[in-house]
């Protein structure tokens, strides 16, 4: 198998290899021992169904200016432990042999319910000082897609966007009709103050005041980090059976209108699968994103131009940050290689190694 990375220091990679043999190959202790020709000849007729299994994860937890100066140790390490949690619950899916789908999920379920990441619990707020979710799952095999967006009670919306990607007829749900929909089906719904986090309050407090400072001038007179504005979680996976998938769950961006819908539930912009390329995840400015058609986009190069995953990563990622936008992604194809670019300071990332080892990665 063939590993690589995208260029320079904007990228790590990971992937996961293992061996599964079936036991029919074994020799039963009853059955008398055959010649050494007779079972090295038996051997080499078995040899495709005794290829190695490649299945692969990697994760992520958002893109932007992320400097190590100012990170604590305490706020790294809960960040850290917060993405390990996430690469353990695909793995263990994976591992076992189960579905690229199953994986994804699990592992978005784990970053939505986690406060350090802006979705699901620690989704960010609104102009209006309400949360409103969007997420995505889509299924390389068959390229089915579920999506949901302007979510406001919904506890773990990647579960519901896989609900109606499975269940609905539909491909995308919104607002008010998607929470109806949920409700009907026992979807876990919750109050909006589960959603309330101090430091996402505090961030749209800041914005508002850099607002009201603002001159009216042409560009931004007020510095607001990547951090306070904005963030996504996703998840993309191969698993044994030779099928892809991708999940991406978000809050959004701080003080954005309601209402408004970012990349990461459009299906072909921050989420797309399909077996026959490659699946993909992305964060950032979704606008550019959305205009990028980054993920569809990522799959066509390869698929039509015969790009490798890293050289249409790459080439994607260029395209939005010619039209102005910055943020990342994570991709794996259907041989296991990955891409990971991102063209910010730094982006929250995890892989596991071939040796079974969580690896997870913050800064560039």
């Amino acid at each position: 198998m063939h590993l690589s990375g995208v260029f320079g220091a904007n990228c790590f990679f990971g992937f996961m290899l293992f061996s599964a043999v079936p036991k029919a190959f074994g020799t039963p202790a009853e059955e008398p021992a055959r010649p050494p020709a007779v079972a090295a000849e038996k051997r080499s007729e078995n040899q495709p169904d005794m290829e190695a299994k490649k299945f692969g994860l990697v994760i992520h937890g958002g893109a932007g200016t992320i400097e190590r100066s100012n990170m604590t140790p305490e706020k790294e390490r809960e960040y850290r432990a917060g993405l390990e949690r996430a690469l353990k619950a695909g793995y263990e899916i994976l591992k076992r042999g189960g579905s690229s789908l199953d994986a994804t999920e699990a592992a978005v379920r784990v970053l939505e319910d986690d406060l350090h990441f802006n979705a699901g619990r620690g989704s960010v707020f609104t102009s209006a000082g309400t949360n409103e979710m969007d997420a995505a799952i889509m299924d390389g095999k068959t390229l089915a897609a579920g999506a949901v967006a302007v979510l406001k009670h919904v506890k773990n919306p990647i579960s519901f966007a896989r609900f109606v990607m499975e269940k609905s007829g539909h491909v995308m749900m919104d607002g008010e009709g998607a929470e109806v929909f949920a409700k009907e089906n026992g979807i876990e719904l919750v109050d909006q103050k589960y959603f309330f986090t101090q430091e996402r309050w505090d961030a749209l407090q800041k914005i508002k005041a850099a607002e009201k400072k603002h001159t009216g001038s042409a560009g931004k007179a007020f510095i607001i980090t990547d951090q306070d504005r904005h963030g996504t979680v996703g998840a993309v996976a191969l698993d044994k059976n030779g099928n892809l998938a991708a999940a991406t769950s978000t809050g959004g961006t701080t003080n954005k209108r309601p209402g408004r819908v970012g990349d990461s539930p459009i299906v072909g912009a921050g989420t797309y699968a399909n077996n026959a390329t490659c699946a993909v995840s992305a964060t950032g400015d979704g606008e550019y994103f959305i205009r990028a058609s980054v993920g569809h986009d990522i799959s066509a190069l390869m698929e039509y131009r015969g790009m490798s995953l890293e050289e249409a990563a790459q080439a994607v990622l260029d395209k939005v940050a010619k039209l102005g936008g910055t943020g990342g992604l994570i991709a794996i194809d259907r041989k296991g290689n990955v891409a990971l670019p991102f063209n910010t300071s730094g982006m929250y990332r995890g892989y596991v190694d071939p040796n079974g080892k969580f690896v997870v990665e913050i800064y560039k």
